[in-house]
C-alpha cells in the first residue's frame, strides 16, 4: 500500500468516516464497515479530502480538462477537488448537474462551465453504477468525452443480489462498459492492509476477521 493510500485510510478511521460494526448496504448485505463520504463535513476534512483526491488524479496519468460532479455528493467533491487541483497548478473548470431542470434564468440542468473535452466524473463511490450512467449520457450529449471516474473508496465487491451475484465489482462493470478507468483513492485490500499492520489500533484488529469473511464471500480482485 502506497503511502497516500495509508494516508487516506488513516485519515477516514480519524475522521469517523469509515466505521465498523454492522452496517447494511444498499445491495441488503450486512457488512461490517462503512463508508459515508457526507461525514467529511467540515472544512478542514473536506479540504483534506479534497487534497486526497486531487492528488490521486495527477497521480494516476489521465488526461483531463475538466470534472464533473453528479448531484449529489458528487457537487461538493468536485468543487473541492477543482481548488486542490488549483493549488496543485493545474487549473481547470467543472461542472456539476441539478437533478431537475430549472425553467428560469439560465435554464437547463447542469451548473457551471460548459461540458467539453475529456471530463472526469468525481464521486464518493460506485454502488449500482447508476450515477455515472446519467453523467456518461450528459457530458456525451454534451459533445463531451466522460474519460475516467474518480471515487474515494472501492469496496471491490460483486455486484448484484445475493441469489445473482455477478463474477465483477460495480467499479470493475463501469470500467468496462464504458471503457474507460476507475480510478479510487483507497480500497478494500488497503484497508485490510491496514487493520492487520503493524501497530494496528487492537479496537480495529478486532474485525479483522469480519472483514476478511465478507471480503471472502463477496470480493472480488
Amino acid at each position: 500500500m502506497n503511502n497516500l493510500r495509508q494516508q487516506f485510510i488513516e485519515f477516514a478511521v480519524s475522521a469517523g468516516v469509515l466505521r465498523f460494526g454492522e452496517f447494511v448496504t444498499k445491495a441488503g448485505r450486512t457488512s461490517p464497515y462503512f463508508f459515508n463520504a457526507g461525514l467529511f463535513n467540515n472544512g478542514a476534512n473536506l479540504g483534506k479530502l479534497a487534497d486526497f483526491y486531487a492528488q490521486t488524479l495527477l497521480d494516476s496519468g489521465v488526461e483531463f480538462d475538466m470534472l464533473f460532479g453528479p448531484a449529489y455528493k458528487g457537487i461538493t467533491l468536485a468543487s473541492a477537488t477543482a481548488v486542490a487541483l488549483a493549488a496543485k497548478g493545474c487549473n481547470v473548470p467543472f461542472a456539476f448537474n441539478r437533478k431537475e431542470a430549472k425553467d428560469h434564468g439560465e435554464g437547463g440542468t447542469i451548473v457551471g462551465a460548459p461540458l467539453q473535452g475529456r471530463v472526469v466524473i468525481i464521486d464518493d463511490v460506485i454502488s449500482a453504477g447508476t450515477s455515472v450512467r446519467e453523467s456518461v449520457e450528459m457530458i456525451r450529449a454534451a459533445g463531451a468525452t466522460p474519460c475516467a471516474v474518480l471515487i474515494a473508496l472501492d469496496r471491490m465487491e460483486r455486484a448484484g443480489k445475493d441469489d445473482a451475484l455477478s463474477a465483477h465489482s460495480a467499479v470493475q462493470e463501469v470500467s468496462r462498459l464504458y471503457n474507460m478507468p476507475v480510478v479510487s483513492i483507497g480500497n478494500l485490500a488497503d484497508l485490510m492492509e491496514f487493520i492487520s499492520g503493524a501497530g494496528a489500533n487492537p479496537q480495529l484488529a478486532q474485525y479483522k476477521d469480519a472483514i476478511a469473511a465478507y471480503r471472502q464471500r463477496y470480493g472480488v480482485e
